[in-house]
Order: C-alpha cells, then sequence, then structure tokens
C-alpha cells in the first residue's frame, strides 16, 4: 500500500503500531488492538529495532491502557484524536451510542488508514479531519462537523515530544478555544534525556522536543485542573515495569508523564 506523502513524523507510528501488535499478542496484554497488525500488514512492515522495543514497549502498553479508561471514562459523546496516526481506537474501543470520533492527521495518513481497515466497522461516527495541526486546523475541524458547543474529550498521544514549548502553548490554546465547560484532555509526554536520545537512536532524536517542560503548569495556565501522574507509577499499578531510562529516581534519566485534565466552567481563552 502506497505510504507516500507520509512524513517522518508520521512514520513513527508504525513503530508503535508494532508495540501494539506485540501487545496484543500477549495473553496479559493490557489493551487489545487487532487493528495495529492491519497497518502493518498493509504497510509491508514486519520488524522492529529491539532496542526500541525494550524501550518504548512498556511505556507504549501503559499509555494505551491509561488513555483507553481516560477517553472512554470522560463522558463526552464528542472525542478529538489530534494527529491521529495509526491509532485504531475508533475501531478497537466499545463507544457509548452516539459517540462522535475526529480524528484529525494529514491527508496521506488518513487515506492509508483508510485503505487499510476497509474490511473492519467503527463502533462509533467517525468523522476523518484532513489538517496539519501546523497550520488552521480549528477551521478544518469545525467544517467536518465538531461543534465548539460541545463538550469534547480530546486526545494529545505521542505528539508533544515533538513540540517545542511554544507550539505546545499554541496547541493547547487552540484546544481550550474550542472547548465547552466539561471537556476533558488526556495526554502523555516523556521529555528529553540524553540516556533517552542513545536509546532511540538518531533518526528519532532528531525529532525530539522538550514540549511542555512541566505540564502541570502548561494545562494550569491554560484553565485546565490537571491530574498528573508518573508513568513509573501508574505502569506499577498494572503490574508492568518501565524501562530504566524512564526511572525518575536514577540520574540523567527522562520524566515521563501520563495525564488527565477538565476544563472548569471557565473558560476565559473562548
Amino acid at each position: 500500500m502506497d505510504l507516500d506523502g507520509i512524513d517522518a513524523i508520521g512514520r513513527t507510528a508504525f513503530e508503535v503500531a508494532l508495540l501494539r501488535a506485540a501487545e496484543d499478542r500477549r495473553p496479559d496484554r493490557l489493551a487489545a488492538d487487532p487493528c495495529a497488525q492491519l497497518f502493518l500488514e498493509a504497510a509491508g512492515i514486519t520488524e522492529q529495532k529491539r532496542d526500541f522495543a525494550e524501550l518504548m514497549g512498556p511505556q507504549v502498553a501503559v499509555r494505551t491502557r491509561f488513555l483507553d479508561e481516560a477517553l472512554l471514562s470522560g463522558g463526552a459523546r464528542q472525542v478529538v484524536l489530534l494527529a491521529s496516526g495509526m491509532d485504531g481506537r475508533p475501531w478497537r474501543l466499545d463507544w457509548a451510542a452516539g459517540t462522535e470520533v475526529f480524528e484529525i492527521d494529514q491527508a496521506p495518513v488518513l487515506r492509508f488508514k483508510d485503505a487499510a481497515v476497509a474490511s473492519l466497522t467503527a463502533s462509533c461516527v467517525r468523522h476523518p479531519v484532513v489538517a496539519d495541526l501546523r497550520e488552521d486546523w480549528a477551521t478544518s475541524l469545525q467544517q467536518g462537523g465538531f461543534r465548539p458547543d460541545r463538550p469534547t474529550s480530546w486526545l494529545i498521544e505521542g505528539l508533544l515530544y515533538a513540540l517545542d514549548e511554544a507550539a505546545a502553548d499554541r496547541l493547547l490554546r487552540t484546544v481550550t478555544w474550542l472547548s465547552a465547560a466539561g471537556s476533558t484532555l488526556a495526554f502523555d509526554h516523556v521529555e528529553t534525556s540524553a540516556a533517552l536520545r542513545a536509546a532511540i537512536g538518531p533518526d528519532l532524536a532528531r525529532l525530539w522536543r522538550s514540549g511542555p517542560i512541566d505540564p502541570v503548569r502548561w494545562l494550569t495556565r491554560h484553565g485546565w485542573e490537571p491530574d498528573v501522574r508518573d508513568l513509573a507509577d501508574v505502569a506499577a499499578e498494572y503490574g508492568r515495569q518501565v524501562h530504566p531510562a524512564y526511572d525518575p529516581a536514577a540520574g540523567g534519566t527522562a520524566r515521563a508523564w501520563l495525564g488527565r485534565a477538565v476544563l472548569p466552567a471557565t473558560n476565559d481563552e473562548r
């Protein structure tokens, strides 16, 4: 299947799909994802670097489970997946009746996904939205049927690491402007470190930015009420152990977070 037009950041989604497919095969899996294998087969991808799998495998499994739970418990019937990549949630999660899921990504990514899962039926009303988050994606989202007057559950997964702090601010400012009171946000973030850059390899390391240096402050500054936790603590609750590169007790490692946030009644950015 044609991968032309999918840029470097877009192609990292296939690395994550390899990890999710491996997790799906485990008898003690934290999240079922049959879509991941369909994406890989369509792309003709079969192998992954062992070091990358050891580093990112537990992190992806834990974050997938955490973010699944956050989205399903958010209560909103309007969901937005920002830079959705090879996210199979429209098909693999058991959405409440009437839930609308908007997937935002570039045209080549969405075109590939549509073809790869053509045999599946989404368990929600799915709206693919062609947009680049570096441009005016809010207009494209609203033209695709999104209603800013309705509470929304937002997902920012595998994205913040590729933004600098200013870009992360711009993204959250737009999300806040589009959000009605009671909207929720779920996200993951990993800060950069020498140990992490060495483990992920030079190609991915070139994409890594700082993102929001302090996720709690980042969310609070834009009016959200955050609940942010260390990845290692969430992993322990799920019976998993993260790679030592994420161990906050060791020197020179990268902190990693999983978080949820709620937008209260007062939204000053609208």
